[in-house]
């Protein structure tokens, strides 16, 4: 049995989307999404298809370096173990990179400056067109690794396999629905802005048509944040939270939080918001992307109403609550 298939056997892949993997910043995907690495699919090549970019390729791909330095990108992962990674290069044969890294951290909302990064795996050469697979050995819970590439060039796809952290989760997934639904009664009730896009459309059920089909609200030149008071359709312990930034690649919020309560008629609801039971910390967002959390939840028990905040300004397109009714 391969190292790969023994690891795909008995681990989960961590970076996932559908697991709350997603991109949280890179330095340079001029060529290529970097979003295209997380991919459950195995990467495809279509020879003639090009974009305003030139070649379409299917992974991260950025621009050839000037200057000194190194790309890299920081994704978000399930928190969890990680057992091993894989590195694939397929279809980058003459814009591959030389040499990759990859280093791990925790943290509560997103890496910055000050950020300490633990080496998983240290700087090794790689070659294109090829599955390149790593055994970690650590037993520490991470919450983000960053892929280092030396110096630039494309990666097809970015597999990290490990074990998830299992608090925060709550069971009983096959009693799930989406509690703040338009189709079961949840709608929008209150927010501070919503200038650009209405706050009804964060609960439809339609797929994502474009920028405007969504909340967006203006650019924020004073202190504080934007938010919207959400009343949902179904009570209940929210286990779930899923936000899609779709279509908002410059312009989406930088981090985002989830408050939840059961005011009852309480008419002050947007004074008293602030305080209610934090049910996701802060955590950061990506441009153009579905963000899925369960492992980052508080136990908030049965809400009726939840408050999300977006800091500072910027556009949502869907807000998904699953978790189950009381």
């Amino acid at each position: 049995m391969t190292e790969l298939k023994k690891l795909q056997d008995t681990c989960v892949n961590l970076a996932l989307p559908e697991r709350g993997g997603a991109i949280c910043s890179v330095s340079d995907e001029f060529f290529a999404a970097a979003k295209r690495m997380l991919s459950p699919q195995d990467p495809i090549f279509i020879a003639d298809r090009f974009d305003d970019h030139g070649k379409w390729m299917d992974g991260w791909e950025s621009r050839r370096k000037r200057i000194a330095g190194y790309d890299f990108c920081i994704v978000r992962i399930c928190p969890g173990t990680v057992k091993g990674i894989e590195i694939n290069t397929r279809h980058f044969t003459g814009n591959f990179p030389p040499a990759a890294s990859v280093e791990a951290c925790r943290v509560a909302i997103e890496p910055d400056e000050s950020t300490c990064w633990t080496e998983l795996v240290k700087k090794v050469e790689l070659q294109g067109d090829s599955s390149h697979v790593f055994t970690v050995d650590d037993s520490n819970s991470w919450t983000h690794l960053r892929l280092n590439i030396y110096p630039d060039g494309g990666i097809a796809r970015f597999r990290v396999y490990g074990d998830p952290d299992p608090t925060g989760v709550l069971a009983g997934r096959d009693q799930w629905v989406d509690l703040a639904s338009e189709n079961v009664g949840g709608c929008a009730i209150e927010c501070n802005n919503m200038h650009f896009g209405h706050m009804r459309n964060l609960l439809s059920t339609a797929p994502v048509a474009n920028m405007g089909d969504g909340w967006e609200t203006r650019r924020r030149r004073q202190p504080g944040n934007d938010w919207v008071i959400l009343k949902l359709g179904r009570k209940g312990s929210i286990g779930r939270i899923e936000i899609d930034t779709a279509f908002f690649r410059g312009n989406y919020p930088a981090r985002c939080s989830l408050r939840g309560a059961t005011p009852g008629t309480n008419e002050a609801l947007a004074r008293d918001s602030a305080e209610w039971t934090v049910i996701l910390p802060e955590v950061a967002l990506g441009p153009d992307q579905l963000h899925i959390f369960e492992s980052q939840l508080n136990a908030a028990g049965d809400v009726t109403h939840v408050r999300l905040d977006i800091y500072p300004d910027g556009g949502i397109a869907r807000l998904r609550l699953l978790g189950i009714p009381a």
